[in-house]
C-alpha cells in the first residue's frame, strides 16, 4: 500500500492504525449488521468490535480480528468511539461496490483520539481518495450476561440456511414463535398469518444444524 504511507502524519499520533488490502471485506462484514444508523467501535489489541443496537433490546455484534489487518496499532488498553455507520459505509464503496477484474480497494483507517474524526484513506488504482468522519460519544451498550451456568438451550445454526427459513416463513404473521426442544420438533419455526398457522421443523442431525444442546423444551416469541 505504497501510496497511503506519505499521507498520515507519524503513526504514533494515532491511537488506532488499521489497514486492509481489500476494503469489500470489511464493507461486507458491516453490512450484515447495518439495521440502525449509528454504531459503536471498540477496539483493543485483539481488534475491532462494531456494535448496533435498538431500543436497548436488540443488539447485533461484528468483531474483525486483529490478524485479518495488514497492520493493526492501537496505542491504548481500548478505544471506543460512535460513529455514523451509514456515512462510513458509504465511504468504504466510494470506488463503487463492483470492482474491476483484478483491482482491488486498499484502506488505512486512522483515529487520533477522544473528538477527533475518523480518517479513511482509500486508495484504487493509483487514485487515493481521503475521507474525514466526525466520531461521537460513545453511548453505553447493553452487556447480555450469557453465563454458561444459565443457559437451559444452545443451538447455532448456519446463517445462510436460516436466512432461506426466514424468507420462507409468512410476513402477514405479527409474530415469530421458535421451540427448541431434546425430542421432537427439535427447532421449529412457527408463524400465524392470514392462512392460517405454519411450521418449519428441522431435526438436530440437519445440515443447518451446526450444534444443538437442549436440556428442556423452551417456547418463545419475537
Amino acid at each position: 500500500m505504497p501510496l497511503l504511507t506519505p499521507q498520515i502524519q507519524d503513526e504514533n499520533d494515532y491511537s488506532l492504525v488499521a489497514s486492509l488490502d481489500n476494503v469489500r471485506n470489511l464493507s461486507t462484514i458491516l453490512k450484515a449488521i447495518h439495521f440502525r444508523e449509528h454504531a459503536t467501535c471498540f477496539a483493543t489489541k485483539n481488534g475491532i468490535k462494531v456494535t448496533v443496537e435498538n431500543a436497548k433490546c436488540v443488539q447485533a455484534n461484528a468483531f474483525i480480528q486483529a490478524g485479518i489487518f495488514q497492520e493493526f496499532i492501537v496505542q491504548e488498553e481500548s478505544v471506543t468511539f460512535r460513529i455514523n455507520l451509514t456515512v462510513l459505509l458509504d465511504c468504504l464503496s466510494i470506488f463503487g461496490s463492483s470492482p474491476m477484474p483484478g483491482t482491488l480497494t486498499a484502506l488505512r483507517m486512522c483515529y487520533q483520539g477522544y473528538g477527533y474524526p475518523l480518517m479513511l484513506f482509500l486508495e484504487e488504482g493509483g487514485v487515493v481518495t481521503v475521507c474525514k468522519i466526525n466520531t461521537q460519544e460513545p453511548e453505553e451498550t447493553l452487556d447480555f450476561d450469557f453465563c454458561s451456568t444459565n443457559v437451559i438451550n444452545k443451538i447455532i445454526l448456519q446463517s445462510e440456511g436460516l436466512r432461506e427459513a426466514f424468507s420462507e416463513l409468512d410476513m402477514t404473521s405479527e409474530v415469530l414463535q421458535i421451540t427448541m426442544s431434546p425430542d421432537k420438533p427439535y427447532f421449529r419455526l412457527s408463524t400465524f398469518g392470514n392462512a392460517g398457522s405454519s411450521h418449519l421443523d428441522y431435526p438436530k442431525d440437519s445440515d443447518l444444524m451446526e450444534s444443538f444442546h437442549c436440556n428442556q423444551t423452551q417456547v418463545n416469541s419475537i
